[in-house]
């Protein structure tokens, strides 16, 4: 799983849809489903790209698959962050200071 992967994934508002249903809790395919126009082939894709960046893990419980976020793909979103968390209050603060320069 590379950062790119869990990006691309996310890109696609219906994946981020699907994440977004899995954060609350872990559904199945068919659950998923519910309120969206898209095919079970096209659901299965989705959660296929989901698995593959990490963000998203299945657990089999007699015929059902159900689907729930894999945390250790949220920590890589959240190491990725950490980066550049320390680098915008500084350059906010340079931002500023060039706005307040310019209306003198």
């Amino acid at each position: 799983m590379t950062h790119d992967q869990i990006f691309k994934a996310l890109a696609d508002p219906t994946r981020r849809t699907i994440f977004e249903r899995l954060a609350t809790s872990g559904h199945n395919a068919s659950e998923l489903r519910e309120g969206l126009s898209i095919s079970q082939p096209a659901m299965s894709q989705h959660l296929a790209v989901l698995r593959a960046a990490g963000l998203v893990r299945e657990q089999r419980q007699g015929r059902f698959v159900n689907y729930e976020v894999d945390p250790d793909g949220l920590a890589s979103i959240g190491e990725w962050l950490a980066k550049y968390r320390a680098y915008w209050p500084a350059r906010i603060d340079d931002l500023k200071t060039l706005l307040k320069d310019m209306d003198q």
